[in-house]
């Protein structure tokens, strides 16, 4: 059960709509380079009676629209695009317009349930943080934090910094793992560090976008917008679109390249090859500013070097004629896109998400993608860059930065390096040897030790995800936990799911502006709030739980808890200098634990030149793009392009570009070849079906949050397998039919849907997977890529029937 948005006293239709209008002109007249006074008070916020507005960021996706958030007797009553975000413009999605509601579902979360003789029963906070940290001291080794792309970046802080200092266990691992991932070693095989060097910019410049694999129509619809609106302006952009199903992105396209699943590497390689066999790559760029590099044996992320000479003899077979036999693209399109490259006088915009993350040769065709643009020259300018997106809010912030990962550090660091080690524990005043050196498991790998009786973890604590649900291959790597002895989950979350269906304790959250926070977007951009509401109950925000936890186990004798001078880890005062217990509830809002726990992170970025804004710039700015850097007046001002003279600060005068964190540590970036490999798993006379899963526009991720808003719910209210009408018609099936998708692994069954929104080719089918009643990842496939160890979502072998039939 739901309940929609509360109605504020005094507010009506009326009233609502004069809103919309009037967020909609101030929309209009700020333009995309307005700026206001205070950013938490625009130009010309919506004249509602009664309410406050104050400035967010977007809850759901990694784009980072920039809200203006309504306030009345302490409910959210009203949303409207920020008119003077220069994301967003005054836009929003329909998820965005609709993000006050995710806080009001009827069946919020609002005190802890622990699990008693089968039964989970309310308890206080207090017995709840005593079992967590009475579990967690008897066997610290044998306990892991999963945490999430969706955490804050001083949530996700406070849990690296309580895990890899406190515990001395790097078993912390994100959710990210399954959507980021690749596009990270892709960066770092390519330019040695991490994070795009372009930015949204680039859409408002580019003549030709593509889009590798990507819906961006439903998955970055406002990013998408700002393409197609420069059209309705008269303006000419042309958009590729690389798919290997028809999507609403495709409607929009110039040009649809329905390729097969995972030969995208080789449609790459052949790009490479015609600009080397043809002269027309960019001999300049490539002599000063790129080296070549190839797989080695054993892989690793820096490969072996080859020379320009041996790269091209790699790229070789790669004809379009060959590529067109395992793409299914005829040679004469594979050309036209190569021409695209060919043309130096374009400016050329890649876009790619999940189609090139979730692969198992992810990081090899995110390499091959940066390749192409460099090779090319297609790099460095207004409209002229590979740019990857991402899924969730602060991925890039709390993940890829903070460092929330097994192997990882803050601000680029790793767990296996000494050096960063002992950076690390000489800021934290640890003693030496507090940080582990040993790598936790990566995510498929953790669920598959918690889910196993001879598995290594045995405690499990979730926080701001739902991997019982968008886990893969869900009956091996969650559903095996119910069959396993002694075997503790933990979930922090805000409504009940997949997940808490098989917790032993449930923490209640806070979401969204129900806390401060700070989010870091797809294009460096970091983002502040405040809190304007307050949580429901007794829930509480997750930076809190694990402090509380932190101090509940110090209480208990954990002598990790400290530094070398005995003092606590989140020690934290006031501007008296006085301790300030914020362990304790009734004291956390006593001082801006959010701004300690930033400010303490911040200098940790600058080792990779990622340096973000201060906290108090961020109050007053719409979000500003790292690196964010002091000039000689005093003004922090943000970087467009990295990599890039007269844009990044820490380019040097007369370089032009420089790749200064580049592996073979000479300012170059590294263009690599990787062979196509076809996937894992193919049709075969058993399972003779492409399954490919993914989002749709109205819902996010698992739909904890959308499928609580009515207004999207009613507009997608369930999952569906869309089937090409071949094979429905082989299958005896038609829309609205319950059908069986069963792989090696497990079954789903659903409604058919044919012809509707997406059109997958013949011998595909494609299941969203935001709904819990269809759990579509029981069927998938955990094989993962070997570098980046992200899992391929959307190509695994696949039988479907009509249900009944046998």
């Amino acid at each position: 059960m739901t309940r929609p948005l509360p109605r504020a006293n005094g507010l009506d239709r009326r009233d609502l709509l004069k809103a919309a209008a009037m967020s909609a002109a101030a929309a209009a007249l700020a333009g995309p380079a307005a700026t206001a006074q205070d950013p938490r008070r625009p130009a010309a916020p919506p004249e509602l009676p009664g309410v406050t507005w104050d400035k967010a960021p977007c809850r759901f996706c990694g784009t980072g629209c920039h809200v203006l958030v309504g306030t009345k007797e302490k409910k959210v009553v009203a949303i409207a695009g920020h008119p003077d975000a220069e994301v967003n413009r005054g836009l929003l999605c329909v998820k965005g317009y609709h993000v006050g509601s995710i806080l009001y579902g009827q069946d919020r979360l609002t005190r802890p349930l622990l699990r008693k003789d089968g039964a989970l029963v309310p308890v206080s906070w207090e017995e709840a943080l005593d079992v967590i940290a009475r579990r967690i001291r008897r066997a610290p080794d044998r306990f892991a934090l999963y945490g999430s792309g969706q955490w804050t970046i001083p949530e996700g802080y406070a849990a690296l910094k309580f895990m890899k200092a406190g515990l001395s266990s790097n078993q912390l691992d994100p959710n990210a793992r399954l959507c980021m991932a690749s596009a990270v070693t892709g960066f770092l095989a390519t330019y040695g560090v991490d994070e795009p060097a372009s930015c949204y910019d680039d859409l408002d410049r580019a003549d030709v976008v593509i889009m590798w694999g990507n819906n961006p129509a439903e998955m970055h619809p406002v990013l998408f917008s700002r393409i197609i609106d420069r059209r309705s302006r008269g303006e000419r952009v042309r958009i590729i679109d690389l798919t290997t199903r028809r999507t609403r992105t495709s409607e929009h396209a110039d040009l649809t390249l329905h390729f097969a699943p995972q030969t995208d590497l080789a449609i790459a390689n052949m790009i490479a090859r015609q600009l080397v066999k043809d002269g027309t790559y960019d001999r300049e760029f490539v002599k000063k500013h790129v080296n070549f590099r190839a797989p080695s044996d054993p892989p690793t992320l820096t490969g072996k070097a080859i020379t320009f000479e041996e790269y091209a003899a790699a790229l070789e077979p790669y004809t379009p004629e060959h590529v067109s036999k395992l793409s299914g693209i005829p040679a004469a399109q594979l050309m036209e896109l190569y021409r695209v490259f060919a043309d130096r006088s374009l400016r050329v915009t890649s876009l790619w998400c999940m189609g090139m993350n979730q692969h198992t040769r992810g990081t090899a065709i995110n390499c091959l993608v940066h390749g192409v643009h460099l090779l090319s020259g297609h790099w460095g300018k207004p409209g002229d860059g590979p740019t990857s997106l991402t899924g969730q809010p602060s991925a890039c912030g709390t993940v890829r930065e903070v460092g929330t990962l097994a192997h990882a550090l803050p601000g680029g660091r790793v767990v296996t390096d000494p050096k960063h080690r002992a950076e690390l524990e000489a800021y934290w005043n640890l003693p030496a040897g507090r940080l582990n050196p040993k790598p936790g498991h990566h995510t498929v790998d953790m669920w598959k030790a918690f889910c196993s009786d001879e598995g290594d973890l045995d405690t499990l604590w979730v926080q701001v995800t739902n991997p019982g649900q968008s886990l893969p291959n869900t009956n091996a790597l969650f559903e095996a936990k119910a069959r396993c002895k002694d075997k503790f989950l933990i979930v922090s979350d805000v409504y009940p799911t997949a997940t808490t269906a098989l917790a032993d304790l449930i923490l209640p959250s806070a979401l969204w502006v129900e806390k401060n926070g700070v989010y870091g977007n797809s294009e460096r951009r970091t983002h502040q709030w405040f809190r304007q509401v307050d949580p429901p109950g007794e829930a509480r925000d997750d930076a809190w739980q694990t402090i509380a936890v932190a101090r509940r186990l110090l209480e208990l004798g954990h002598e990790g808890m400290t530094d070398q001078d005995g003092r606590f880890l989140f020690h934290t005062v006031d501007e008296q200098g006085e301790e300030v217990p914020v362990w304790e509830w009734a004291r956390w809002r006593d001082v801006d634990v959010d701004e300690r726990l930033y400010e303490e992170y911040r200098p940790l970025t600058h080792k990779k030149h990622k340096h973000v804004a201060p906290y108090r710039e961020l109050t007053r700015a719409r979000g500003l793009r790292w690196p964010v850097v002091q000039d000689d007046a005093g003004v922090w001002r943000e970087t467009r392009w990295r990599f890039v003279e007269g844009s990044d600060p820490f380019v040097a005068a007369g370089k032009g570009f420089q790749f200064y964190h580049s592996v073979t540590g000479d300012d170059r970036a590294l263009v690599w070849f990787h062979p196509y490999e076809p996937p894992p798993e193919v049709p075969d006379a058993e399972y003779d079906l492409w399954l490919c899963t993914g989002r749709v526009l109205e819902h996010w991720h698992t739909g904890t949050l959308t499928m609580r808003v009515p207004q999207l719910r009613r507009a997608v209210s369930r999952a569906y397998a869309e089937l090409h009408p071949e094979d429905a018609r082989r299958l005896g099936v038609r829309t609205g039919d319950q059908v069986v998708i069963e792989s090696r692994r497990g079954r789903c069954t659903l409604p058919a849907w044919i012809d509707g929104r997406g059109a997958p080719p013949r011998g595909t089918v494609f299941v969203p997977f935001f709904d819990e009643r269809h759990l579509i990842n029981a069927v998938t496939l955990e094989a993962h890529d070997p570098f980046s160890k992200q899992p391929d979502y959307k190509k695994c072998a696949v039988r479907v029937r009509k249900a009944g039939a046998t």
